[in-house]
Order: structure tokens, then C-alpha cells, then sequence
């Protein structure tokens, strides 16, 4: 497969980029044995399929983890593409609340610089032309000039960015069911296959509750609480967070995670009733409910909880976005062709 292409011209302070690419999740599948032709009999050893070559049947073709790009630039435009693609699923989820909620994406070039969505902008509205620029000062450095980004969301968002080299995205929002299993300032059970990507210290409860995050500890505090390993946190009387390399893949293990906290509550309801404290009824319905064993939640973790098998995931979304964009004419991948000047003074 060819690579996308990209051109990019750079001044003294500014960079400015002109970027045109196309991109696929789909790639041959070239894991095949090699032939030895040299009288050696000794074979090299079989490789290890990845999560995505498990799942992809028939063996000529695999579903594929994100593309490389050979520019910044390139990557850049394909960053914002997909953040625009999140929030325009998560509008048809019905995650918009008001103004709350925020999205992430660490610049492929200055890692100490993020893009988020500027404040008070409807998600089914957002374009990648949109996006918000912001140095780990919260000062905003480049895109879009006309709005400003959220206050809480930069806090909460620079925290973990700092505290995560790994992760390049995060994604919040106040969600229906994420907000009420919030409340009861519990981890998530291990009720389903799905649930299994976030097995053990893959996410955590932040059991304070400090109000609207406008102070830079409170977001320290948040970060502390995901961890070094955590996939997604649930914040106390607040939501959820997930993280990722990609924003493909944050976003999708925040509709995994809003579709956990569903199904708890679904199954809290259905074996609830009766007497006795928070925590009697709680270790009841812990003993009468189905537990994935501990075996069988770790191989469902190591396949689907997979970076790569994430990112590929959240295409059948993403394809769904663009196809539906193209027939309303509400284009939200803009980023080919915009000229956009980041300020690195």
C-alpha cells in the first residue's frame, strides 16, 4: 500500500500546513512462512499473531491498527479527522450535555502541546477545522482563535498528558450511565466480554469529589487516579475518562465503558431488592451475579483490550461519520486542505 500523501512548508516561528491524504484499515496479511531455499532445514519460528490477525478470518487480508504517515503534518490532519469523527458519534450516542465535555489529541509534533474542542460548541457540530490548540500553560497556540477551550477540560486533560507520555488522546464527557454508576463510587464488574478491556488496574475509581475541576490539583489528582496503567477512570459523582494511544481507540473504550456501566446497572436492578446497608447489598448482588473468571477476562483482555484492535474497532464508526457527513453535508474531516499556522514561540 502506498503511503498517503503530504506536503508541508515551515517558517521561523510558525508552521504552516497544506496537507492532502487518504488512509485504509485494511492490509495484506504478509505473516505467511518463508520458503528456505538455502539447505538450511531450520525454519524461523512462526510469529505470534497479533489481536487484529486473531480476529480477521481467511488469512489473505487483516484489519489494521492506525496508519503511518511520513510527515507530521500528515499525521497531524489525520488526528484532528478522527477527533472530529468522536464527537460526531458521541452526538449520536447522546453524550452532548450543555458545554460539558472534552476531547484530547497530543500533537504528533509537540508533544507538550494538545488539541481539544473549543468550548460551548454542539459535538454533532464540530469540524476538524474546529479544534484548539493549547500548550501545557493553557495558552492557545494554534487552530482555532475564535473560541476558548474549557477551563476543567484543560486542567483535567493537561494533568494526564503530563503524567502519561503513553497516551496521546483522552476523552470526558458527561454520559448518562457513566454519571449514575458514578455515584455509587464502585469499580466495574467483569459481567461481560466486553468489560474484560478494562480488567484490573486497566481502570480505577477517583473516590473524592472536589466540584467543577478549576484548580490544577484537582486534575492531578484525577491523573493520580488512572494510574500508570489505567485504560479509563470513573470519577465519583462526576463520569468517565479513558485514554488511548489514538483517539480511535479512547473513544471507543469510553462507549465500552458507558455501555459497562449500563449493563451493571441493568444487573444491580435485576438481582437487587431487599434490606441492609450499601455495602450488604452490594456483597449480595456481588455473590448472585455471573463474574467472568479470572482466566477467561484476561485472554478477552489481552485480545480486545489491544491498542491496535481498539483503533480498528472504532472504523466501523468512523466509516459510518464520513458516510453520513457526505449525504447530510455536514463534511467534518476538513483537515486535508487547511491551512493552519501553529505559533511555537
Amino acid at each position: 500500500m502506498s503511503p498517503p500523501s503530504a506536503t508541508s512548508t515551515f517558517t521561523t516561528n510558525e508552521v504552516t500546513l497544506t496537507t492532502s491524504l487518504k488512509s485504509t484499515h485494511i492490509t495484506e496479511n504478509n505473516n505467511h512462512n518463508e520458503t528456505n531455499h538455502g539447505g538450511n532445514n531450520n525454519k524461523n519460528p512462526t510469529p505470534t499473531p497479533t489481536p487484529l490477525q486473531q480476529i480477521s478470518q481467511g488469512g489473505l487480508v487483516t484489519l489494521s491498527g492506525p496508519p503511518r504517515y511520513p510527515s507530521f503534518a500528515a499525521e497531524r490532519q489525520h488526528r484532528l479527522n478522527h477527533m472530529a469523527s468522536v464527537f460526531r458519534h458521541w452526538a449520536r450516542e447522546g453524550y452532548v450535555f450543555g458545554f460539558s465535555g472534552h476531547i484530547s489529541y497530543r500533537d504528533p509534533e509537540f508533544p507538550s502541546a494538545f488539541w481539544t474542542n473549543p468550548l460551548g460548541v454542539h459535538f454533532g457540530l464540530l469540524k476538524a477545522s474546529d479544534m484548539v490548540l493549547l500548550n501545557l500553560k493553557g495558552e492557545i497556540i494554534g487552530g482555532n482563535m475564535s473560541r476558548p477551550a474549557n477551563t476543567a477540560g484543560f486542567l483535567i486533560h493537561a494533568a494526564v498528558h503530563e503524567a502519561r507520555g503513553d497516551v496521546d488522546a483522552a476523552c470526558h464527557c458527561h454520559s448518562r450511565f457513566g454519571r449514575a454508576w458514578s455515584a455509587t463510587g464502585r469499580r466495574l464488574d467483569m459481567l461481560s466480554q466486553d468489560v474484560c478491556k478494562f480488567l484490573g488496574d486497566a481502570h480505577a475509581v477517583y473516590e473524592s469529589y472536589g466540584g467543577v475541576v478549576l484548580l490544577a490539583e484537582e486534575g492531578r489528582n484525577i491523573a493520580r487516579a488512572l494510574g500508570a496503567k489505567g485504560k479509563g477512570v470513573i470519577l465519583k459523582n462526576h463520569g468517565l475518562l479513558t485514554v488511548g494511544r489514538t483517539v480511535d481507540e479512547a473513544g471507543w473504550l469510553f462507549d465500552v465503558m458507558e455501555h459497562a456501566c449500563r449493563d451493571q446497572l441493568l444487573v444491580d436492578a435485576a438481582v437487587g431488592g431487599g434490606g441492609g446497608s450499601v455495602e450488604e447489598l452490594a456483597e449480595k448482588k456481588r455473590k448472585e451475579r455471573m463474574i467472568i473468571g479470572e482466566e477467561e477476562a484476561s485472554m478477552n483482555f489481552e485480545l480486545e483490550g489491544d491498542a491496535d484492535y481498539c483503533y480498528a474497532e472504532f472504523q466501523v464508526y468512523y466509516e459510518y461519520e464520513m458516510a453520513l457527513a457526505r449525504r447530510e453535508g455536514l463534511e467534518f474531516a476538513d483537515a486535508e486542505e487547511m491551512e493552519l499556522k501553529i505559533d511555537v514561540a
